[in-house]
């Protein structure tokens, strides 16, 4: 190991032996000890090599991610396109690594993210003389907890500094090795981790199968109830949509969650679900309908993501050669549906169906849903709602949930329709979703309605209609060129027109998630709901976020976007 490992490194898998977790931060400034380490843990070949724990979380402090790009091995070049400023989560070697990059000037990201780090990675001799600025290692201690250890090559004065700032200082070793244990009381306690035990999730769509599989995977004992016989039987049961970016000229809040929750979904479809059956990485062309300006960028990192579309692409499409129109690279259509069955197949996940809760209490530090005779349908240590409206009689009334009901039309592909359906998806004015494959060949789905307040199921005759003729509508603003053809099938009494789909969604008063602890006299109860009509996109994400603040882990996305997305922004809305 020690000729895999730098001499002032090879503390560190001696420090996380009998861990189940680990967290790391790496503010050397380079990626030299994530790629050292890589080699030394994940791929030198046995024996002997140094065991990693289930799972190593690293966080990665750069000013871009160019060297990481360059020197990196071929298995991460395509998670490492499209890093714009902020943070990353990737998911490397089956997930045992999750790597979070914080990219972005040094001092500003220590400052403005949040972590608890276990080892603290200061790097080389030169990378450490940065610290003894005046102030410059205040930021970095503020990641500490009583016990975190920091790891560098020998440095006399940064260890006089440290000493100082409360570390004990290791004697007689060839490299810097401080542990933080200040003999003043600090005034800030790090939050704990919840250790793994039994979890119940009510609601069995992609909301409550991503909160389950994320606590599953840390080896919690999940239940989902759901209302159905299978699950997905709400919103989640969509023929097909798409997961797609957001963008916008200012690069929003929601443009930079929605690539967030890409960078968590995207490894989730390839490790879970079948390509060109339940998911496909198609690309997206999003018609500018309204001529506004889309992106943030016109050069950059962010190309990868998404760019003005060429005349070609446009032209695929049946729209003009300078239509004002942009292509989204990491971009799709999925089945909600198959992820959400395969999310529930963990082995440390049991589905419960035809499970409708009515009663939620907390009795003897457990989490009871009772259906509506009051019989018992499951009981657990924590308890999390994601069951979109259905959640709403367990959450405070001030929350202000929005039910909004979903329709879209959808049709079967035939040679007759073969002409009017472009060949990747389109959306800008609704969306289109052409060549979807299943059991009686391929389908198409356009929609959807967003009919606010509305929560009547089944759909009465009348607004099945209108709903039809809304598609149609957008439809014909989106793709002018589809539209007739494609119109028997929005038109009710036309063989060709398929039964409405419809259900209801629901979201919160600023249209963000909302994820984290339920106020309330008992501790434990959960929410993840409030998705709106960005579940696909979102969900996956929502669910890393609940469980890595269970865990007390590194977040996969930037702190201030992690609160937006948080209960205690309700408090202000009462």
């Amino acid at each position: 190991m020690s000729g895999l490992l730098p001499n002032w490194l090879a503390p560190l898998p001696r420090a996380w032996a009998q861990h189940a977790t680990w967290r790391v931060l790496d503010a050397s400034g380079n990626a030299d000890a994530l790629l050292a380490l890589h080699r030394a843990v994940f791929r030198a070949a046995p024996p002997p090599r140094p065991a990693p724990p289930a799972v190593l979380h690293y966080v990665l402090v750069l000013h871009d991610a160019q060297a990481l790009q360059t020197q990196a091995p071929a298995a991460w070049q395509p998670c490492l396109q499209g890093l714009l400023p902020g943070v990353h989560r990737l998911a490397l070697e089956g997930g045992a690594l999750q790597l979070t990059l914080w990219l972005g000037p040094t001092e500003s990201v220590l400052r403005q993210q949040s972590m608890v780090a276990d080892t603290i990675l200061i790097g080389s001799a030169e990378g450490a003389s940065a610290w003894l600025a005046p102030h410059a290692l205040k930021p970095l201690l503020r990641h500490c907890q009583r016990g975190t250890q920091f790891l560098g090559a020998a440095h006399a004065a940064l260890a006089t500094l440290l000493a100082k700032n409360g570390c004990t200082i290791a004697p007689e070793t060839p490299a810097l090795h401080a542990r933080f244990d200040p003999p003043w009381t600090l005034r800030k306690t790090p939050p704990p981790s919840a250790p793994p035990g039994t979890a119940l999730v009510i609601g069995a769509g992609l909301a409550g199968s991503s909160a389950a599989w994320s606590l599953a995977q840390r080896g919690w004992q999940v239940t989902v109830l759901g209302q159905g016989a299978a699950p997905a039987d709400g919103a989640s049961g969509l023929p097909a949509g798409l997961f797609c970016p957001h963008t916008s000229p200012d690069d929003c809040v929601l443009s930079r969650l929605s690539r967030a929750g890409l960078q968590v979904l995207l490894p989730r479809l390839q490790q879970l679900c079948q390509a060109g059956q339940d998911w496909a990485l198609s690309a997206v062309l999003e018609h500018d309908t309204q001529d506004q300006k889309q992106l943030a960028w016109e050069d950059g990192p962010g190309l990868a993501w998404s760019q003005a579309a060429s005349a070609m692409q446009c032209a695929a499409a049946g729209l003009p050669a300078d239509a004002r129109a942009v292509w989204h690279h990491r971009a799709g259509w999925l089945r909600p549906a198959a992820l959400v069955a395969a999310q529930l197949q963990h082995p440390n996940i049991r589905f419960v169906g035809h499970a409708d809760c009515a009663q939620l209490q907390s009795q003897q530090g457990q989490w009871q849903a009772r259906g509506h005779q009051g019989q018992l349908l499951a009981q657990a240590g924590i308890a999390i709602l994601a069951a979109g409206p259905a959640s709403a009689p367990f959450l405070p009334t001030h929350w202000r949930l929005q039910p909004l009901r979903g329709q879209v039309t959808w049709g079967r592909c035939t040679a007759h329709t073969a002409h009017a359906l472009p060949p990747f998806p389109v959306n800008g004015s609704g969306n289109l979703v052409p060549h979807v494959p299943d059991a009686h060949g391929a389908f198409w789905v356009m929609g959807s309605t967003f009919e606010r307040d509305v929560s009547a199921l089944p759909v009465a005759a009348a607004d099945q209609a209108a709903a039809h003729a809304h598609n149609l509508g957008k439809l014909a603003q989106l793709l002018p060129a589809s539209a007739a053809p494609l119109a028997p099938a929005f038109t009710p009494g036309d063989p060709a027109c398929q039964a409405t789909w419809a259900r209801v969604r629901v979201a919160s008063h600023d249209r963000l998630p909302i994820i984290g602890p339920v106020p309330g006299p008992d501790a434990g109860l959960f929410a993840l709901t409030a998705l709106g009509a960005r579940g696909i996109t979102l969900a996956a994400l929502c669910g890393e976020l609940l469980a890595a603040q269970l865990h007390a882990e590194p977040v996969p996305l930037e702190a201030a976007l992690a609160q937006l997305l948080g209960t205690q922004r309700l408090l202000k809305h009462n």
